[in-house]
């Protein structure tokens, strides 16, 4: 009895272990951070269940993302492509500004960097999990078959070989080189907005003076020193709304018009995606203090802002981000 239960807990250890990358593979799979976390614990499951059927013929780790692959692909075969406001709709001229919700399914989602990114002492393999997790990366991803996808990944970000990438997949070298060829192409097509963002890790002193003026600028609610940051081309999207804008003019006039109950926001550093981002809360007229109203996801470029993304469900991200929905008055940073 008590062997049994140490051998249960050593697995317990040994596939805990393997969460955080097995979390950020699915994550890219499958573009939302809890149908990711989802897919793991499946995967945990399945291997949990099927353990005494692993004869050690692989390492424990590929065995697992070959459970976590065909758990992803069972889950896209509903053909759905998670995608950014962009990917969607011409952007709109604030005056024809309006707010028409989407269903959650339809978009890419936020995800704390905790959860998907391993730690290591490799400073480019740290950059290139980084960079493949940033929201423009994410949604060129959407765009490829599901195979395509995995091989993708397990390629170029993860940096497996391709005769592993076929065992995993059950096919030919032949065949993965194939798809990798492809999946590089509709990748170089269909980089769009975001593309260019250019963030080092850690953050250079420009970085962080930009991201200083930027807290400085939005809780001042200073749109002449928020334009000064803003690059002329500049993306605003608001997720679950298919609303999107380019340009400082039109940024700053909607913030000024059907964002105005924003003048006053407090926000709270978040490290999301790869990108610097801030929990954004907006005062409550009502009770006092601050409520929570949006994960904002920063893409810089140039020392630019050319992407501010606002995730606006705050009852399923602040959560995940560990943070209250609510702040004190004289709260100006969470404990």
């Amino acid at each position: 009895m008590g062997e049994g239960t140490a051998t249960v807990e050593d697995l317990d250890v040994r596939l805990e272990k393997h969460r955080v990358e097995l979390t950020g593979y699915c994550y890219r799979m499958l573009g939302s951070s809890f149908e990711a976390e989802d897919a793991v614990q499946d995967t945990m499951v399945r291997a949990w269940r099927s353990y005494e059927k692993f004869e050690g013929r692989s390492s424990l780790r590929s065995w697992l993302y070959r459970i976590a692959t065909n758990v992803c692909l069972d889950m896209l075969n509903a053909g759905n492509k998670r995608a950014r406001p962009m990917d969607l709709t011409e952007a709109t001229p604030l005056e024809r500004a309006a707010l028409s919700p989407r269903p959650d399914h339809t978009w890419l989602e936020p995800m704390p960097d905790a959860r998907v990114l391993p730690t290591t002492g490799d400073p480019a393999e740290a950059a290139v999990a980084k960079e493949s997790v940033r929201l423009a990366f994410m949604a060129a991803l959407q765009q490829l078959p599901p195979k395509q996808r995995a091989v993708l990944i397990l390629r170029e970000v993860l940096a497996w070989k391709a005769s592993e990438v076929a065992e995993l997949l059950d096919t030919s070298v032949a065949s993965v080189n194939s798809a990798l060829q492809r999946a590089r192409a509709t990748l170089s097509e269909k980089s769009g907005e975001g593309a260019d963002a250019a963030v080092s890790d850690p953050l250079d002193e420009e970085q962080k003076r930009l991201l200083e003026r930027y807290v400085a600028a939005f809780e001042g609610y200073d749109m002449a020193a928020l334009t000064a940051l803003l690059h002329e081309d500049a993306v605003m999207t608001m997720p679950p709304f298919d609303l999107w804008l380019r340009g400082t003019s039109d940024i700053t006039g909607f913030m000024t018009t059907l964002g105005a109950a924003c003048a006053g926001s407090r926000l709270v550093p978040v490290a999301v995606n790869g990108l610097p981002g801030f929990a954004q809360y907006k005062p409550d007229p009502e009770k006092g203090g601050f409520t929570a109203w949006a994960v904002q996801v920063l893409e810089t470029s140039g020392g630019r802002i050319t992407g501010f993304h606002c995730f606006l469900d705050t009852q399923r991200w602040f959560p995940l981000f560990g943070l209250p929905l609510e702040l004190d008055r004289e709260a100006d940073e969470v404990e």
